[in-house]
């Protein structure tokens, strides 16, 4: 059907795709969940925050394991090494995710103000800490991870947990936080009544906005002003075996932004990204929600797929061995493997997509404080 190299470019396209599709539809929960303690302060109103998620959070959470999957089936050296070399902060994810289905199901257990208090920050949690995460870890994978690949491929992983967080990938950690923010009182302003929580979810949407501006900005100039960036040396095989150590690569200074000048048409990513925080921004001012949430929803497709263009063929590149970095043209499955993957993606993705729109049509409507005090059924 397609040849190998065609299919690993359709993967790596894909796994773009399931990625960008976690940001948008589990990265408003995490936004929500981040707000939660600071833009509702009664029970009601913070009832009413929970419940603008609640009905379809976990069907969203459907893409990350989606996302771990197609990393695993069709990028299996970069599986192995990015799931073991970033043992803890992939643990620090899930203890922190854990707590959103126990938070959803036992905070209104019971009628004591403490306990829902402890639960409403344990969300918070469940939210901050996954949306930092992510983004120190793309801070990590723009800048090249510490590992190398012996002779028989076997992965060492020479840094520590605490080496993920530099200034470069906290700013990548603090643009995700603000994006996903941006993305979540977007949602809020969409999903609940007006009133005071709509109100201050606009707030914090406003300084998001600036803040998600700000940042990717940041991110460009340390990119552009610093060696982070590999490139390959002398010709490759898109069609070759997938073995890491087959091709050469070298640190080179500004090599991300390279991708730029050979196809002008990648710019699309950053402007995106760029234009639909301002977008957003203006949605949010002038109270035209759905344009703020086409921004919102527009900027992580730009922020996330500029990350993508600029690495290209790169997937994740070693700050310590160069030549062990990891391709779209030597980290790749078998093309077997790609093309019956391909297949079901094909038949199944349209069954999944066409699900969650009738799930999202069927729960649409703002949260009232009416529905959430006679309503058995709310969280």
């Amino acid at each position: 059907m397609f040849d190998y190299e065609t299919l690993r470019i359709l993967w790596w396209g894909l796994m773009g795709v399931l990625l960008i599709a976690f940001a948008l539809t589990d990265g408003f929960d995490l936004g929500v969940a981040t707000l939660l303690p600071f833009v509702a302060r009664t029970d009601s109103e913070r009832r009413m925050v929970i419940n603008s998620v609640g009905p379809t959070w976990e069907g969203n959470q459907v893409w990350f394991i989606l996302g771990g999957g197609a990393i695993f089936a069709a990028w299996p050296f970069v599986y192995a090494v990015s799931f073991s070399g970033f043992y803890l902060a992939m643990f620090l994810v899930l203890a922190a995710l854990i707590l959103r289905p126990v938070g959803f199901k036992y905070r209104s257990k019971r009628p004591d103000p403490r306990w829902r208090s402890g639960w409403d920050w344990a969300l918070f949690v469940g939210g901050v800490v996954p949306a930092l995460v992510f983004g120190v870890a793309v801070g990590n994978v723009l800048s090249g991870a510490p590992f190398r690949l012996d002779s028989d491929l076997r992965a060492f992983f020479d840094g520590s947990f605490l080496g993920l967080f530099t200034p470069f990938t906290l700013i990548c950690g603090l643009l995700s936080v603000a994006m996903l923010v941006l993305h979540g009182s977007a949602w809020l302003a969409i999903k609940v009544e007006h009133g005071p929580v709509h109100d201050r979810a606009t707030r914090f949407g406003t300084l998001a906005a600036i803040l998600s501006l700000v940042l990717f900005a940041a991110g460009w100039a340390f990119v552009a002003w610093t060696d982070i960036g590999f490139r390959i040396v002398g010709t490759i095989d898109p069609a070759g075996p997938s073995n890491p150590l087959r091709t050469t690569s070298e640190i080179a200074a500004g090599a991300w932004l390279a991708n730029y000048a050979l196809h002008p048409w990648m710019m699309i990513a950053p402007l995106l990204g760029f234009g639909g925080a301002v977008v957003a921004l203006i949605g949010i001012r002038r109270r035209i929600e759905s344009a703020a949430f086409a921004g919102s929803s527009a900027s992580a497709v730009g922020i996330i797929a500029t990350v993508g263009l600029s690495m290209f063929p790169y997937i994740l590149p070693s700050s310590i061995d160069a030549h062990s970095s990891l391709t779209v043209w030597n980290a790749s499955s078998s093309e077997k493997t790609l093309g019956i993957m391909l297949f079901v993606t094909v038949v199944f993705l349209p069954i999944v997509l066409a699900y969650t729109a009738w799930a999202f049509k069927l729960m649409w409507g703002r949260v009232t404080a009416h529905e959430v005090a006679t309503n058995p059924d709310f969280y």
